[in-house]
């Protein structure tokens, strides 16, 4: 198996764009498009087919991700407002759209339908990325390509109102607070499936609740505190790379040698052991596993545990891979502070996993639109050119010469994790 050590690109560094093409950055035509198809294989709610409503599905999602793109109204009070501007009923929803149908319309969404939406964007990611590695002769052999996801969880602060995001913290323990769970595609550097649930719940017993045999899964060391869920991936035939505690009391089998690449990549040492002592070992029943120890950034030895051999993931590609696992975290940050999706548009459960969902999409359909997801600057140039104060033309030439820069910087020097810093 062979991963990538060079950021995540586009098969080319130009928009592919054109002015007529600019308005919404087709982001808004694509997804009804995307959902339309998804319509087809979701059954929806009865109150969608009934005569009597005029707002339908499209009309109230796609108003919901008109808010998270547009730099002026971010309230579903706002967006109503903003539906009886002709440009937004064209654009956006077909009629002006009352606050009252908004708000009924977020608890009538099955989330199947925006989830169907995100699968089918991901996979159209995945073949772009594959075509591109072919054009460029580096597409992997069918045998080596493995699926790894990334998993964490992510917390947004909830209104004090929004009784069902139970967390627990604050002076008084009475924050609320709502919690993304998110696998995310380490290859096409994509979300790939999410569950929005009150912040209490526990991001392992989450991925317990939904590990999906043969999987392979890359985590930090949260997940890695129950020895016994280690016995649980074996048994689920999953691949994993997960850190665990550097306490950890384990049983070496056998001390295992290092390639010159290990060594260049940081690796210690490594060694085939069992997890646990005694009856704690015999209790989780632990399966054999390979720990790899590797140095981190400020010195530090990281312990990650992985299933797999030598001859299917050097110590090299270990360390590689939990660096990778990173990316999660750039992308929570990105979500959150770029795109800004803090702002709750509906307070229900069910209205705060569409608003999150929806910005998961929009990620998507930017990142197949313009190569990767848009930096603060590139995001700005589109927020700029919706508020009226550039021009098509030079909006294409801002963003072409924005995105050339940033892909210069990015070939001569690869990103350093946000962390080092701080």
């Amino acid at each position: 198996m062979e991963l990538s050590t060079s950021p995540s690109s586009s098969a080319s560094s130009q928009p592919s764009f054109t002015q007529k093409d600019l308005g919404y950055f087709r982001v808004l035509r694509e997804f009804r498009e995307a959902l339309a198809k998804a319509q087809e294989e979701v059954e929806l709610h009865r109150s969608f087919s009934h005569p009597a409503r005029l707002l339908g599905i499209g009309d109230y999602v796609g108003l919901v991700l008109f808010g998270l793109l547009n730099p002026v109204a971010r309230t579903i009070r706002g967006l109503c407002h903003a539906s009886h501007f002709k440009k937004v009923q064209k654009d956006v929803c077909s009629r002006p759209v009352s606050l009252g149908s908004a708000s009924e319309a977020q608890h009538l969404v099955d989330i199947q339908v925006l989830e169907r939406v995100l699968g089918d964007l991901l996979e159209r990611r995945r073949e772009e990325k594959k075509e591109a590695n072919s054009n460029q002769g580096t597409a992997s052999k069918a045998a080596e390509v493995v699926e790894w996801m990334l998993h964490d969880g992510s917390i947004f602060p909830a209104l004090d109102r929004m009784s069902w995001a139970l967390y627990g913290g604050g002076k008084n323990g009475s924050a609320k607070a709502v919690r993304l769970h998110l696998s995310f595609d380490v290859e096409n550097d994509a979300p790939a499936a999410a569950s929005v649930c009150e912040a209490k719940k526990c991001e392992r017993g989450h991925l317990r609740e939904n590990l999906k045999r043969g999987g392979a899964y890359v985590a930090d060391r949260l997940y890695g505190l129950e020895y016994g869920f280690f016995k649980e991936l074996e048994d689920m035939k999953c691949r994993y790379c997960i850190r665990i505690k550097d306490s950890a009391e384990i049983e070496i089998i056998e001390e295992l040698a290092l390639s010159e690449s290990d060594k260049r990549s940081g690796v210690v040492k490594q060694h085939l052991v069992r997890l646990g002592l005694g009856k704690r070992a015999a209790d989780t029943q632990s399966p054999k596993l390979r720990l790899v120890y590797v140095r981190g950034v400020s010195g530090e030895i990281l312990v990650l545990a992985t299933n797999l051999g030598i001859d299917e993931l050097s110590a090299a590609d270990v360390a590689l891979l939990y660096r990778k696992r990173w990316e999660i975290e750039y992308y929570f940050r990105w979500i959150k502070c770029v795109m800004g999706c803090g702002h709750w548009m509906a307070e229900s459960r069910n209205g705060a996993t569409i608003q999150i969902y929806l910005a998961l999409i929009a990620s998507l359909l930017l990142q197949l639109q313009l190569g990767h997801r848009p930096s603060k600057r590139v995001w700005e140039l589109l927020q700029w050119h919706q508020s009226g104060m550039l021009e098509d033309g030079e909006l294409q030439a801002l963003l072409a010469k924005q995105l050339a820069m940033e892909q210069a910087q990015r070939e001569k020097k690869p990103r350093e994790p946000f962390w080092k810093n701080l």
